[in-house]
């Protein structure tokens, strides 16, 4: 027992992990293999699906329509997930340093828009920017706009739609990693000398780097693969990833190809988190 306990490894412990392991393995690792498998497919006549080796799949993507939704879909995932960190720290710092009662308050009224459906929500900006919207009225109160102005069906009405859906997910994590900070460092900062500032600089932002990495993670991977937001808000003239590849398996029917954007997506998320926890993150912990 001593030398399982010595490896860190034990039959116990092998028992405990065989249901979760078990349920990743089904639920995880059988459909990504499905997928890999369909995507070297071939697509039917009336939809069938031929397994095989065909590498036409992933040909098709360098067509420069394809590429240029690719770039227009990690753009706007990247727009994201800058505008949720920005919008996100304040309010998590705000938060975390408030007394125990308004902290719990102030986090069950960032979690109540999980409370309804996105669907919902989203049709709710639909409302928001349309040519009689609440937005357009607004602006025309103001005297900003003479007339109703198209906000509706662009690139930043899906960019608003996808900051106010995601935001939560950065919030979140940044709150619990402020919300652990030893307050004690800051009064050592600044009796050394150091600003507010300098003090959040040097102190409390390298502190807090790893909620800014789970946050972005968090929003990023769901923002790029996103198909909702899009469909309601951007129309054709915004169409990504996700829409894509709802189109190929709900309207062309061609699940090969679509099981091949799929797997470029994923492929490309994995090396762009890989690269961003890599240099952004570790370098910002060492400056810590």
């Amino acid at each position: 027992m001593a030398k399982d306990k010595g490896k860190g490894w034990s039959p116990g412990l092998a028992g405990l992990l065989s249901p979760v392991t078990f349920w990743l393995g089904l639920f995880f690792l059988a459909p990504l293999l499905l997928i890999v498998a369909y995507s070297f497919g071939t697509a039917g006549v009336y939809g069938g699906m031929k397994l095989g080796f065909n590498t036409n799949n992933y040909a098709q993507i360098a067509d420069p329509l394809y590429l240029k939704i690719l770039f227009r879909t990690l753009v706007i995932a990247v727009l994201t997930t800058l505008l949720c960190l920005v919008l996100g720290y304040p309010l998590a710092y705000f938060i975390a340093f408030r007394s125990r009662k308004w902290r719990n308050n102030l986090i069950l009224l960032v979690m109540i828009p999980f409370w309804s459906s996105l669907i919902i929500r989203v049709y709710a900006w639909v409302v928001i920017l349309s040519g009689n919207g609440i937005a357009n009225h607004a602006l025309q109160f103001l005297g900003i706009t003479n007339g109703p102005v198209n906000l509706i069906f662009t690139p930043k009405a899906v960019l608003m739609g996808m900051v106010y859906s995601y935001l939560p997910f950065m919030v979140l994590p940044l709150y619990a990693s402020l919300e652990s900070f030893d307050v004690s460092l800051k009064e050592a900062s600044q009796d050394l000398g150091a600003n507010r500032w300098h003090t959040f600089w040097r102190v409390t932002f390298p502190l807090s780097m790893p909620g800014v990495i789970a946050g972005s993670i968090l929003v990023f991977i769901p923002a790029a693969g996103e198909f909702v937001v899009p469909q309601l808000l951007g129309g054709a003239k915004t169409t990504m990833m996700g829409n894509l590849i709802q189109q190929q398996f709900l309207d062309a029917r061609n699940w090969a190809f679509g099981s091949a954007l799929s797997m470029i997506l994923a492929v490309v998320l994995l090396v762009a988190i890989i690269f961003y926890v890599r240099r952004v993150g570790t370098d910002k912990l060492e400056v810590g």
